[in-house]
């Protein structure tokens, strides 16, 4: 791992520093950058790979503070203009697909192009009704990793082996995880961000999309969905090919466009 300090704080990231095509890696609450290394090793053949630790997780520092969307997008935006990221991929999966959208909408200049992988963004109400309780014990109780785990579990197939063991591995404190957690569903604004964003979109879902599908495409007509097969909510970790796949396809549709322009 590498550090740059931002602010006294310090951010771990990883670099292939090649000369190819940048792409940004950024992972979902409580992970780090290990939950998108199938990624990471597939385009590293093609473009440089850059996989962060967001602050707050792995092994970047995690100052008490709140830890909203907004921070983390500026975070990036800092950490792509330090290491001379020009036009990058960004990749998100789960809360790391609110990320991007933020960054794309704050720093419109920035990326290229927009991969959300299975994130919260405009979600149906009977998602916002049931989430409020379950956080509140993530917040509270000792045993907040043991809770987090539970909800994470709900998201997966039975089949899914990957993930039981990226569940059961994964460490984040308590007061971090009490913060992001309502910060990247409940409490964020997806519709501002979305709205703002003309960048193409991927949006990519597996079992249970985590969104108001036509709410969404009024407010990103650009946005082009797709589905994994066989996969709940780790999909980068359980069909890597099927992810792999899609994010070539849509770098590729898009990179046709830009040459007919």
């Amino acid at each position: 791992m590498r550090f740059l300090k931002k602010d006294n704080i310090a951010v771990a990231y990883e670099d292939t520093n090649t000369n190819l095509p940048p792409m940004l890696l950024v992972h979902g609450c409580g992970m780090n950058h290990s939950s998108m290394s199938r990624q990471a090793a597939f385009f590293g053949k093609s473009h440089r790979i850059v996989s962060v630790d967001l602050r707050g997780h792995g092994q970047s520092d995690a100052p008490h503070q709140e830890y909203t969307m907004t921070t983390f997008a500026d975070d990036l935006a800092w950490l792509c203009n330090t290491l001379a990221l020009v036009k990058p991929v960004v990749v998100g999966h789960s809360m790391g697909g609110n990320v991007a959208l933020e960054l794309a909408a704050r720093y419109p200049e920035l990326p290229s192009l927009l991969v959300m992988i299975d994130s919260v963004v405009v979600p149906p109400q009977n998602l916002l009704d049931t989430l409020p309780s379950k956080f509140a014990q993530v917040a509270s109780e000792p045993n907040y990793l043991d809770v987090y785990r539970q909800i994470l579990s709900t998201l997966c197939l039975p089949t899914d082996r990957q993930s039981s063991a990226l569940i059961g591995s994964l460490q984040v404190q308590q007061h971090v995880l009490a913060s992001v957690l309502p910060n990247h569903t409940t409490k964020y604004d997806a519709s501002s961000a979305a709205a703002a964003c003309s960048l193409p979109i991927a949006y990519i879902f597996s079992i249970m999309p985590f969104l108001d599908i036509p709410r969404f495409q009024s407010l990103t007509p650009h946005l082009v969905l797709a589905s994994t097969l066989g996969s709940g909510h780790f999909s980068p970790v359980e069909v890597p090919d099927q992810i792999n796949a899609m994010i070539t396809q849509f770098i590729a549709i898009n990179e046709g466009a830009r040459r007919v322009r």
